[in-house]
């Protein structure tokens, strides 16, 4: 397997004798790559999330994503797909419909995550058939956060706190000399607060269980049950104390979710981690912030603005694997 720096020396030498960017040209080799791999659909889902200084919104899953979707599955033959997944996650209501337009085009979905898929992101891979992780891969918890704009500025902050806060603040206002400091920490909230939170996590719990009952654990006569479990479990922000604790494979295992070691399968990995690593450096070296792209050349970009970018000619020709 080509590493990091290996593939930032070839993307160096690709630079002196394409015309075609770069950057473009050694991400899209290793996808088609894959593909012949596997022959199965591919799709890249990924964002600038892990590199720093870019605005949450531009990272993070969104309704426009929709378009870019159907972009990449244009043209796509087959009811199979290996959606590479790297994101910190975003709305449910997006992610709600990301999962809806998939499961309308593909039947068998192999959700690859070659890092992190976090929040949203992790819902979204609770609705393929099976997650495929490495050792250095994470999921994360789906307890929804809300949006606050406090005296302190504006703060992302988890639904079952809220709710915890208010009820220490109930058992503590029964004395008067507690009610002064609670007042203007609860002058923050607006009344409908309490029932929003309480709406945010229902629906988070609720779709998850729905998507793992439909198709990871599709068929198996344990499926309601197991799949209310894992739910609960993935939204337990108690147990997990923060939204941005990472939850290795064997934890994830251990939850009851159908996962696969990305090293069971030793070339799938280094074509994988090959694809993942073009991607990085495609955002170390250019303004995409989320790239969604298919096996086929087409690419659906966001860099400030958003950029269709054409499969270059016709679809690639197959390649063999570099050594």
């Amino acid at each position: 397997m080509p590493t990091w720096g290996e593939i930032l020396s070839e993307l160096k030498e690709t630079a002196k004798t394409e015309k075609q960017h770069c950057f473009d040209v050694v991400r899209r080799k290793y996808l088609v790559n894959l593909y012949e791999k596997t022959k199965r659909n591919v799709i890249l889902y990924a964002t600038k999330w892990t590199h720093g200084g870019v605005s949450p919104s531009a990272v993070s899953i969104t309704d426009e994503d929709i378009q870019g979707l159907m972009e990449v599955i244009h043209g796509l033959k087959g009811p199979n797909l290996d959606l590479i997944l790297h994101s910190p996650g975003g709305s449910a209501e997006a992610t709600e419909a990301f999962v809806s337009y998939l499961r309308s085009k593909f039947d068998n979905i192999q959700v690859i995550v070659p890092y992190a898929a976090m929040s949203a992101a992790t819902m979204l891979a609770c609705a393929g058939n099976k997650i495929v992780m490495g050792k250095h891969s994470f999921l994360g918890p789906i307890d929804p956060q809300m949006i606050l704009h406090t005296p302190l500025g504006v703060k992302s902050i988890p639904a079952e706190s809220i709710k915890e806060q208010f009820e220490l603040a109930k058992e503590e206002c029964h004395d008067p000399k507690k009610l002064g400091t609670w007042l203007p920490i609860l002058g923050q909230y607006g009344p409908a607060l309490l029932v929003e939170c309480d709406h945010a996590i229902s629906l988070s719990k609720e779709l998850v269980t729905e998507w793992l009952e439909s198709y990871m654990f599709g068929g198996r006569n344990d499926a309601a049950t197991l799949s209310k479990k894992v739910a609960k479990d993935l939204t337990a922000h108690k147990d997990f104390k923060s939204h941005g604790r990472h939850i290795n494979r064997e934890k994830a295992k251990s939850f009851g979710l159908v996962i696969e070691d990305l090293e069971d399968d030793q070339e799938l990995q280094d074509l994988v981690l090959s694809v993942f690593h073009a991607t990085t450096h495609t955002f170390n070296g250019t303004p995409a912030v989320k790239i969604i792209e298919n096996h086929e050349g087409k690419s659906f970009v966001k860099h400030e603005r958003m950029v269709v970018i054409p499969p270059p000619g016709t679809s690639p020709k197959p390649m063999k694997p570099s050594k």
